[in-house]
C-alpha cells in the first residue's frame, strides 16, 4: 500500500483557541500555582512503587469472583467439531454488531462464542444496585433506527440496555448458532484448510474461516492486592458479579438481606458511585474505603418520550448519534442535540482523545484550557461543599486533581448518601489503600474496621482482556504467536483491525483506531468496516490480510501527528488512565485527528482501496 492511500480526510478547518471550552469564570495565576501545588501535594499522597502491579486478576486468582452468578450451570452439550463461515468472539455490543452487519452483509452462518449465559457482554456481567449508562441511552444503545426502539430513560438503566442487546441478537438470529457459558481459549490458523481453528474450554474445536475478535474491555475484574483477602470470612463478591442471593432486592434496590450488616465497598470510580447510595439505603452501616474520590457531577435523569428525541425522523438515533461524536470530539455543530454535561464539558476531554485540535498556537490553547479545567474543578469541588454537610466528610470527597486525569462520573444520589449517619468515609490516600484484610474486616491505619461483607467495585483490567491479555492465544501462519511477534516489534495493524500474518482475523477495540466516550458508536463502525471486509474477501474468493507496507504506513500516520499528552498524564492523581502513575501509553496510540476524521478515512479506503487488502489465497507471505 502507498502512502498516497493513507493520507488523512480532509478535515474541518478548526484551530486550538478557547472556544472550544467550556464557559468559565477567570482563574487568577495566583490561583492556578496554588492549585498546581495542591493537585502535587494529593498525587504524591496516592502514588504506590507498585503501580498496576497492586491490582490482582480476579478471574486467575480467585475464581469464584469471576463465576457467573446469573446461571444455575451451563448447558449440557457435545462438543462441535463443525464449520461456519465466521466465529465472532464475544457477545457484548462488539460481537453483537459484528453479527447484525455481517447478517446485512448476507452472511449465513455466524457463531457467537460467549463465556456468559447470554447477549449482553459487560451489561451481562454489571447488575449491580443502580447501574445505569452515564452516556445517553439514545446515542449509546446502537441500531435503534433498525430496530425502531426508542429507550425509555435518558440514561439508561443496565437492564434496559441488556435487553436491547438481546433485542438485537433476535433480530439479526445470532441465537441460533451461538455458544453461551463457552470460552475460547486459542485460535489456530490452518494454511492449507484457508480457516482458523476454535478451541474452547467446553471441547470444541470448530473451524471458522473468518475470525471476528470482539472481547471486549471491560471484561476481566481486578481486584486491589491487599493481604488477607483469602482470609475474610464474611461474604464477599465483585460488583460485575453481585450475589443478590446474599443480598436480596434488584438492580433497583430493596436488599433486605443487608438488614442488619455492616458493609464495606471498596472503590470510588463509576461503579462505586451509582452502588453506594444504594447500599447505603439498605446496610445497617457502610463503610465507604476511598483512595481517590472521583468527580461527580450533575445527572439529571429522567424518563423521556419519542418527541423529546425527534424519534419520528427517520434515521433521528444516526442524526443524534454523530452529533454527540462531533461535539465531543471537539468539532463543530450547529446545535447539540443531548446537552448534558459531557457536552458541556467536551473541550476538556481533549487530553483523553486524540484530536485535531492541536493545530495552532499551543501555549495559548494550553493557557486557556488550564483556565478552564481549573474553573470546572472548582465548580465540582463546590458541588461537594454545597451538598455534603460534614465539613471533614465533604473535604475527602473532593477531587484534586485535572479533570481529564480521572474518568468524569455522573449522579445526584452519591453525595447526599454521605449526610446518612449510617454511612462512614474510609479516606486511604495516606496509607496507600487499605493496609491488610482480616478474617472479620478490614485495617486502615490504626482502626479495624469489622465488616459482615466486603464488596469490591474495583473495575476490570482495562484494555487487556481476551488477546491483549494473552489469555487468548493466537496463532498465525507458520505457528507464529500474535503477541510473541507484537513483543518484538510492538502491536503492528492496519486501522487497528487486521494485521500481516493472521489471515481473516479481523480484531474489534481501541487499539490503533479511533476513540471517544461513547465507544458502543466506535463499535459499530468497526463492525461495518469487519462486515465489509468479509464480503468483499467473498466476492473476490480471497483472504484479508494487509501487507506489511500497509502497516508501516497506518503506524507513521499514527505517530506523525500524535498529540503530545504524556506530559499531562505524568502529572495526574494514580489510575488506570495513567497506568497508576507510570505514564500513558507506549507506541503509537489512536488515530491523531479523532473519531469522526476516522470514519470518513475508513468509508473513503472501504470506497477505494479495500481491494489492496485481499489476496489470493496461494499468495505467499509478503
Amino acid at each position: 500500500m502507498t502512502r498516497s492511500h493513507m493520507t488523512n480526510p480532509q478535515l474541518p478547518e478548526c484551530h486550538l483557541t478557547d472556544t472550544h471550552l467550556p464557559n468559565s469564570a477567570e482563574v487568577t495565576p495566583p490561583e492556578l500555582t496554588a492549585l498546581r501545588r495542591r493537585y502535587r501535594l494529593e498525587r504524591e499522597r496516592r502514588v504506590r512503587p507498585d503501580g498496576a502491579a497492586q491490582y490482582r486478576d480476579a478471574d486467575a486468582e480467585f475464581g469464584y469472583y469471576a463465576a457467573d452468578p446469573y446461571i444455575e450451570g451451563p448447558v449440557e452439550r457435545a462438543p462441535l467439531q463443525d464449520t461456519v463461515d465466521v466465529a465472532v468472539i464475544g457477545g457484548g455490543f462488539g460481537g453483537i454488531l459484528a453479527g447484525a452487519r455481517l447478517r446485512q452483509q448476507g452472511v449465513e452462518r455466524v457463531r457467537v462464542v460467549e463465556k456468559g449465559g447470554d447477549f449482553g457482554g459487560t451489561w451481562y456481567w454489571n447488575r449491580y444496585p443502580g447501574v445505569h449508562c452515564d452516556i445517553e441511552a439514545h446515542v449509546y444503545l446502537p441500531m435503534l433506527d433498525e430496530t425502531g426502539y426508542v429507550p425509555e430513560w435518558k440514561y439508561a438503566p443496565g437492564d434496559e440496555i441488556r435487553r436491547h442487546a438481546m433485542r438485537i441478537a433476535r433480530k439479526f438470529d445470532l441465537y441460533a448458532d451461538a455458544l453461551f457459558s463457552t470460552g475460547v481459549t486459542a485460535l489456530t490458523w490452518d494454511e492449507d484448510a484457508g480457516s482458523w481453528t476454535v478451541s474452547t474450554d467446553r471441547g470444541d474445536a470448530f473451524r471458522a474461516r473468518y475470525v471476528v475478535a470482539a472481547t471486549g474491555t471491560l471484561t476481566d475484574p481486578k481486584l486491589p492486592g491487599i493481604p488477607g483477602i483469602e482470609d475474610f470470612e464474611g461474604h464477599t463478591f465483585h460488583t460485575s458479579r453481585w450475589d443478590y442471593a446474599y443480598t436480596g432486592g434488584t438492580p433497583e434496590g430493596g436488599m433486605t438481606g443487608l438488614a442488619g450488616k455492616r458493609v464495606g465497598i471498596v472503590g470510588t470510580g463509576a461503579t462505586g458511585v451509582q452502588v453506594i447510595p444504594m447500599l447505603a439505603q439498605d446496610a445497617a452501616h457502610l463503610y465507604v474505603f476511598q483512595r481517590t474520590p472521583s468527580t461527580v457531577d450533575v445527572r439529571d435523569n429522567r424518563r423521556t418520550t419519542p418527541g423529546d428525541v425527534g424519534a419520528d425522523r427517520e434515521g433521528w438515533a444516526r442524526e443524534r448519534r454523530e452529533n454527540y461524536l462531533r461535539i465531543v470530539s471537539g468539532e463543530s455543530a450547529e446545535t447539540d442535540l443531548v446537552a448534558d454535561a459531557w457536552t458541556a464539558s467536551a473541550g476538556l476531554l481533549e487530553k483523553l482523545l486524540p484530536s485535531f485540535r492541536r493545530q495552532g498556537d499551543r501555549e495559548a490553547f494550553e493557557a486557556a484550557y488550564e483556565v478552564a479545567d481549573a474553573a470546572k474543578m472548582n465548580e465540582l469541588r463546590s458541588r461537594v461543599e454545597r451538598t455534603v454537610t460534614d465539613p471533614e466528610t465533604a473535604r475527602r470527597l473532593q477531587p484534586w486533581y485535572r479533570y481529564a486525569c480521572k474518568r468524569p462520573t455522573f449522579s445526584d444520589l452519591y453525595y447526599p448518601a454521605f449526610n446518612r449517619a449510617d454511612v462512614t468515609l474510609v479516606d486511604t490516600a495516606d496509607t496507600h489503600g487499605i493496609e491488610r484484610v482480616t478474617a472479620d474486616g478490614v485495617v486502615v491505619g490504626d482502626t479495624v474496621y469489622e465488616l459482615d461483607c466486603l464488596v469490591f467495585a474495583t473495575g476490570f483490567n482495562v484494555g487487556t482482556s481476551g488477546i491483549h491479555s494473552g489469555r487468548l492465544p493466537v496463532h498465525g501462519r507458520g505457528g507464529v504467536q500474535l503477541l510473541d511477534r507484537w513483543a518484538r516489534q510492538g502491536p503492528r495493524t492496519l486501522h487497528g483491525l487486521t494485521s500481516n500474518g493472521f489471515p481473516n482475523l479481523i480484531q474489534l477495540g481501541p487499539l490503533q483506531n479511533a476513540s471517544s466516550v461513547n465507544f458502543s458508536h466506535i463499535l459499530d463502525e468497526q463492525a461495518v468496516h469487519a462486515a465489509a471486509l468479509v464480503a468483499a474477501a467473498e466476492a473476490a474468493g480471497a483472504r484479508i490480510e494487509p501487507s506489511r507496507e500497509a502497516e508501516d504506513d497506518w503506524l507513521a500516520t499514527l505517530a506523525a501527528d500524535a498529540p503530545d499528552h504524556e506530559w499531562f498524564h505524568a502529572e495526574c492523581t494514580p489510575g488506570y488512565y495513567n497506568a497508576e502513575g507510570r505514564g500513558r501509553r507506549n507506541g503509537p496510540g489512536g488515530y491523531p485527528h479523532g473519531a469522526v476524521a476516522f470514519h470518513q478515512l475508513l468509508k473513503e479506503w472501504r470506497d477505494t482501496s479495500m481491494g489492496e487488502v485481499l489476496r489470493p489465497v496461494t499468495a505467499p507471505d509478503a
